[in-house]
């Protein structure tokens, strides 16, 4: 009884401390606001009003939606192509080194920004180099994560899976795709984090549309309420996907893992 009143007060804490800390900040940014030029700094009354203006326009919410088809397609894509080229010395381990120590590296070391504007001299400016420049970023992170969890199989079950059929492809799909669920979980997971920060710079340097396409034409313009309007957006958007979707497939992985 004494251990669930302290639990109780604990969570009690922590969520008067959480609520306190967010009151605190929203304090102090009603302060700069108010210290601050309104095309510097807009007060959060004048990015909410924003925010209505932003969810009345329907072109803008267009917008809104050509950015999630950027995120959509590119994590599809990366996803793919990363699979695919984790899976290559996997069974042919002859190319395990030009994957992973040249292909993957180069990659892994490229910039965002370096992408989206190389996309936009090679594809123009349009949704084709912003879904590429997003691509190229996330692919290693596919590539790594994937390939962690095909060093990390269980070697009993590979051997009995063996024993039943030389099939490759019957393997894979009855072994060894079920074995990588939770890297595969973790790495859309994590994939969708990024592609949300190099979205805004691909759009903004090589789109004509989406969230970030609105930034530039706001930045010309000084709106810079219309900019924390986008980016509150963003933030809700993503935190709502990890909390309402995210997290209660990983609590299901959890619990499976415990058993």
């Amino acid at each position: 009884m004494a251990m669930m009143q302290d639990a109780s007060k604990r969570a009690r804490q922590t969520r008067v401390a959480t609520h306190g800390f967010t009151l605190l900040c929203l304090l102090g940014w009603s302060i700069l606001a108010w210290l601050s030029p309104s095309y510097q700094m807009p007060s959060p009354l004048a990015v909410i009003r924003g925010l209505g203006v932003f969810l009345s326009n329907l072109n803008l919410v267009k917008q809104l939606g050509f950015s999630l088809y950027h995120v959509g397609m590119a994590i599809f894509l990366s996803f793919l192509i990363g699979s695919i080229l984790a899976l290559i010395p996997y069974y042919f381990p002859v190319f395990r080194f030009a994957i992973h120590q040249r292909f993957g590296a180069f990659l892994g070391s490229f910039s965002g920004v370096g992408w989206a504007l190389l996309a936009g001299m090679w594809f123009g400016i349009n949704s084709t180099s912003v879904i590429f420049a997003i691509s190229a970023v996330l692919i290693p992170f596919a590539l790594i994560n994937l390939s962690s969890g095909l060093k990390n199989l269980d070697f009993e079950l590979m051997e009995m899976g063996q024993s039943f059929s030389r099939n490759k492809i019957r393997k894979l799909q009855k072994i060894v795709l079920p074995l990588l669920y939770p890297y595969i979980f973790a790495t859309i997971r994590l994939m969708f984090g990024v592609a949300w920060k190099v979205t805004l710079a691909a759009e903004l340097f090589g789109g004509n549309s989406g969230l970030g396409y609105v930034i530039n034409l706001a930045r010309q313009d000084y709106d810079t309420t219309t900019i924390f309007v986008i980016l509150f957006l963003i933030i809700f958007f993503v935190y709502c996907t990890e909390r309402f979707f995210f997290k209660p497939i990983q609590n299901r992985f959890d619990e499976y893992a415990k058993i």
